[in-house]
Formats: structure tokens, C-alpha cells, sequence
């Protein structure tokens, strides 16, 4: 698939306001009422091409020893991981501990992690929220501070997302942002996540799935049309890759990049070679990948998820 160039750090347009009008009625954009739709007249069709191919990161936050965000260490990681062939960045996401930052940790977060990486990598927001409301919110602050895409959670208990994505997608339609947002299926985190059946009616430019269900991402790769579909569950790695997967966003990423990236190229060996680290990140989540990261980059362990 192409690659989509990064964002700019600030949008150019004012973003509009954060009441969701349905589709077709009159919205208030940059003091102008006009009229707009669900971006989607096709919803297998993506409306921008995928992010990045090959491995990113879900990017683990790092705290100094009193719990504070130490974004500077947070953004030095994430270049490090770069240099190690890492394609891409998301930045508060579950395994940055998302649920545990204000909105002005993590407008800080962006900004330093896109100062610290080539302009040519990535820097995706995480924005998923338990409410629509809540979710546009997060999205309008990470447009404002550069994000390059947005990995949206789905809500928690939540039968039927839809209406939400596209709370989400009509948001981006009315500001005239092309970036990519990507659904993310997390059912251990955020319950029930996305039925199987509902994909083709997501107005989503991608979907991460973190399932480890195979037979689930076979699914999503016959759904999928031109959109994009990332693993994100690091024991599917080498049957994500060889069968055809647009890349992998992995919390233990932040550890191995280069198994990582060996695994979904199809290694076998990398494959094997990471099931230790991947137990040992499991643990007690998120103090043992805190202690791998440690352990490869000398940052800190503190986690505020406890």
C-alpha cells in the first residue's frame, strides 16, 4: 500500500466545534453552516491510504519516580526504537497507559515524540474514549497538536460501535482532516470490542487487532477492501505478515523491535525467540514490559496503572 506523508504540526483550518451533528444537517465549520455526510459512500473503501507498512510501536509512557510524565524520555525512546527500524509511533495508547493521562500529558507527549523522530515516520494519537463525545475531544486535541492518524479504542460496553466511529468519522469530515483513523479491537481491555460482522460497516480507514484470534484476522483481511489491517498481538506475528497484513502496532515493540520486525517478515526463529520476552511483558501488565524497556534503554519502571 502507499505510504501516507506525516501530518503537519498544526492543522492550517480551525477545527469546528465538538457538537456531533448527524449527517446532512447544518454544522457550524469556521463560522460558515454547510452541510456534510458520512465520508464513507462505500465503507470498505479507505479514505486515505494506510499509515505506514511493516512494524510501529504502541508507545509505553515513562514516568520520573514521583508518577510524573517524563516526556522527554518518553520522546528519546521513541528514537531509539526508530533507529532500530521501527516504521511508526502511537502515542497514548493502552500500553502508554492512556486511561492514566489528562489531555495536557498528552498533547506534551505528541509534541516531543514528533520533534524527536524524522518527519518521515508516523506519529498516530490514541483516542479511543468510553464515550463518542469523549473520543472527539481527544482527536481534536491531537489534530491540534500534529498527530499524522488516530487508533480510536472501542468503547467499552458497547454492543454495536458504529455509532461511534462515525461520531468519529463525521468529526474528521466536518474539520477537512485526511489522516487516517484507525478502529481497534482490544476485547481483554475494552469489552465486547467489534463483532466480525459489523467491519464492513466501520467508516474507518484500518482496524488493530489485538484479539491473537488467527482465524479472526483471516476475517478482517477478506473484509478489509483497500483498508488497512494491523496485528497487534505479538505471538501472530509471523502469520500476520506472510499472510498479507498491512503491519503491526506491538506494545513489545517498545523492548525487541528487531524480533519484532524479523517475526513479521516472516521468521519463524524471531517468532520463537520472543515468546519469553512476550510472557514476560504479560506479567503483571504494565510493570514487566516497564521492566524490559528498562532493561534494553535504562529508562524508568514506574507505571500509574498498578
Amino acid at each position: 500500500m502507499p505510504h501516507l506523508a506525516p501530518a503537519a504540526r498544526h492543522t492550517e483550518r480551525r477545527l469546528p466545534p465538538l457538537g456531533l451533528t448527524p449527517p446532512g444537517v447544518a454544522a457550524d465549520v469556521n463560522g460558515q453552516v454547510q452541510k456534510w455526510s458520512w465520508p464513507y459512500p462505500n465503507a470498505q473503501e479507505a479514505r486515505v491510504a494506510a499509515p505506514f507498512t511493516g512494524v510501529g510501536v504502541a508507545l509505553a509512557t515513562i514516568f520520573d519516580d514521583r508518577g510524573e510524565v517524563d516526556a522527554k524520555a518518553t520522546a528519546g525512546l521513541a528514537a531509539s526504537l526508530v533507529e532500530a527500524g521501527i516504521k511508526a509511533i502511537v502515542v497514548a495508547g493502552s500500553t502508554g497507559e492512556a486511561s492514566a493521562l489528562d489531555g495536557g500529558e498528552r498533547a506534551l507527549l505528541l509534541d516531543e515524540v514528533k520533534a524527536a523522530v524524522p518527519a518521515d515516520i508516523p506519529v498516530l494519537a490514541g483516542v479511543g474514549a468510553p464515550s463518542a463525545r469523549q473520543a472527539v475531544v481527544l482527536t481534536r486535541t491531537a489534530c491540534e497538536h500534529g498527530a499524522d492518524g488516530f487508533l480510536a479504542l472501542s468503547p467499552p460496553r458497547v454492543a454495536d460501535p458504529l455509532p461511534y466511529y462515525n461520531a468519529l468519522a463525521a468529526y474528521l469530515a466536518a474539520a477537512e482532516v485526511t489522516r487516517p483513523l484507525l478502529a481497534y479491537h482490544f476485547p481483554a481491555v475494552s469489552a465486547p470490542g467489534i463483532a466480525a460482522d459489523r467491519l464492513d460497516a466501520l467508516p474507518v480507514d484500518g482496524i488493530k487487532d489485538s484479539s491473537g484470534d488467527p482465524e479472526r484476522m483471516l476475517v478482517e483481511l477478506e473484509k478489509a477492501g483497500d483498508r488497512a489491517v494491523y496485528c497487534g498481538s505479538a505471538p501472530l506475528l509471523a502469520f500476520a505478515g506472510p499472510m498479507g497484513c498491512t503491519g503491526a502496532i506491538l506494545a513489545l515493540a517498545n523492548a525487541e523491535p528487531e524480533l519484532c520486525i524479523a517475526a513479521f517478515e516472516g521468521d519463524a526463529s524471531a517468532q520463537r525467540r520472543l515468546t519469553r520476552a512476550h510472557l514476560a511483558a504479560q506479567r503483571d501488565f504494565p510493570h514487566g514490559l516497564k521492566a524490559l524497556i528498562a532493561e534494553r534503554f535504562g529508562t524508568s519502571v514506574t507505571a500509574r496503572l498498578n
